[in-house]
């Protein structure tokens, strides 16, 4: 979370109130288990961009526990639509085919490995997206979101979470995240040179990506 958003999104977070009960259950185990998921602020905007927009297919990468494919999937609500995800470590893609399972939706498809592998893959089965969620490791964004824009539906929207990276990108940072910064930095200005994108400072910072027409 950006510090200097620190205590608008607390507030923000304090009026929003959760009744779902697999989605409680899973912000507990990601409390429990130091598990990275979506801050409540921008899961309530992933599901508000989503019904907004009657996206019907989606793609994830980054999976973890399956805490935003969850919200992705109630926010879509269509019987004909569709979930993909792509989690690297296989102790979260198990928690997270659990969490589906119990989530009672059937339209999930998950893949167990590294995204530079598992994304070519589907670009090769001609497959598309109305939606593409993007929060996996840092210093691959540029390469996942490349591979993810070719699946990417006309007036499809990528989201690429925690994109500002703590803050590092803009503030002193420790030496060992140097070529993350650097990489991110020079991914957003390419993202601004050559695509329909917007720069979003709260959460950790959201990029958001929309096909040309």
């Amino acid at each position: 979370m950006l510090e200097e958003l620190k205590e608008a999104n607390e507030y923000v977070i304090k009026k929003i109130v959760e009744k779902n009960k697999l989605i409680l259950e899973m912000e507990e185990y990601a409390r429990e288990n130091n598990v990275p998921i979506v801050t409540k602020e921008v899961a309530k905007y992933l599901e508000f961009l989503i019904r907004s927009s009657g996206f019907k297919t989606i793609l994830e990468v980054g999976t973890a526990i399956g805490y935003s494919g969850i919200v992705m999937l109630e926010a879509m609500n269509h019987k004909d639509g569709k979930l993909v995800t792509i989690e690297i470590d296989e102790v979260r893609y198990e928690e997270a085919k659990k969490n589906f399972e119990e989530s009672g939706y059937k339209n999930i498809m998950s893949y167990l490995g590294d995204a530079n592998e598992v994304l070519p893959v589907l670009v090769e089965q001609k497959e598309c997206f109305d939606f593409i969620f993007i929060d996996a490791s840092k210093g691959q964004y540029q390469r996942f979101f490349e591979e993810s824009y070719k699946m990417l539906n006309k007036g499809g929207i990528i989201f690429i979470d925690n994109i500002m990276f703590r803050g590092y990108l803009y503030k002193e940072y420790p030496k060992r995240f140097k070529t993350i910064v650097k990489k991110l930095d020079k991914f957003i200005d390419y993202l601004h040179e050559k695509h329909d994108f917007v720069l979003l400072p709260f959460g950790d910072g959201i990029g958001l990506v929309r096909s040309k027409l």
